[in-house]
Parts: C-alpha cells; structure tokens; sequence
C-alpha cells in the first residue's frame, strides 16, 4: 500500500487529469507497477488510468510496446532512450493523452560503473506535443527507497505535464 504522501500526489493527479478531460496510461520496468497500482489505489481512478503495462523483461518490452531489440542491444534497457520509446510504445498503443514511463536498476544488485544501483529513467509524453521527455535521476536508498522515489517523480511529471494542458 501506497504511503499517504503518495497517494495525496496521485490524487492531485486524477483530480488535474478529470479537469482536462486527460486519460493515462503507465509503463514500467523496475517499479513493476507501482505507479498504476497507485493512482489507482483511489477510488475513482477508472476514470483518468486506461492501462498499464509492467515489461520488466526486455522481451516484454519489445512485444508489449515496439521498443525494439536493437534499441535496447545498443543502449541498455535502462537508458534515456529506452525510456523514451516506452512513453513512445504507450502513445502508439493505448488511447490516452499521457504515457510515462520508467526503467532503472533498483538494486541490490545489477548496478555497474556506469549504471549504479539507483539510476532510474523516467520519460513522460503527452499526445501531439513532440518526442517524450525523459530525465536521469539517480535516487538513494535499498531498493524499496528507490522504487518509492521513482513512483514519486513520475507523479510529481504527470502532474507537472497535465497541468501545462
């Protein structure tokens, strides 16, 4: 269950989503969806989220939303432009108006040099406003701490992205 700081986050933004007549759709890789399965903790919340789509593998990223293969054989399945083409594969398949996304290395272990434990890509895209945005973060903690900071950001863009509607 979703912590009250959360949770008055995602209320925020269904409440900006119903003013705009906005529906959402979620993509998600480490935080396995935690984020859909926050906002929609709130009653009510049929009403803004369509969908979800957990693709924690990199197949399930492929077939569930087009990232393709070579994308991910090149960058890294946790990178800026793996993000990008998940918010990308949830415009093109789902009948929203906002897609976000997000794949990372919650850890304990997987991280490397030049990926650490922590590093997490979250893109956002709105429906005929261009290329999804993507930032880099790279959150503190265990992996519960990680996953919770994502989930928080990607709330924290949806609202931000909604409320430029």
């Amino acid at each position: 269950m979703a912590d009250e700081e959360l949770l008055e986050a995602a209320r925020r933004v269904l409440d900006a989503c119903r003013a705009r007549k906005m529906l959402l759709a979620t993509a998600e890789s480490c935080t396995g969806g935690l984020i859909a399965g926050t906002l929609t903790e709130i009653a009510g919340s049929s009403d803004v989220v369509e969908r979800g789509f957990v693709t924690y593998s990199n197949e399930a990223k492929t077939e569930l939303l087009g990232v393709p293969a070579a994308l991910i054989a090149a960058h890294g399945a946790v990178s800026e432009e793996v993000a990008r083409a998940m918010a990308e594969g949830v415009l093109a398949r789902a009948p929203v108006d906002l897609a976000v996304s997000v794949t990372g290395i919650a850890g304990p272990g997987g991280g490397t040099p030049g990926k650490p434990v922590g590093l997490v890509y979250l893109g956002i895209g709105r429906r005929g406003r261009g290329a999804p945005t993507v930032e880099r973060h790279v959150f503190p903690g265990d992996r519960a701490a990680v996953r919770r900071a994502s989930v928080a950001r990607a709330l924290a863009m949806l609202l931000e992205t909604t409320e430029q509607a």
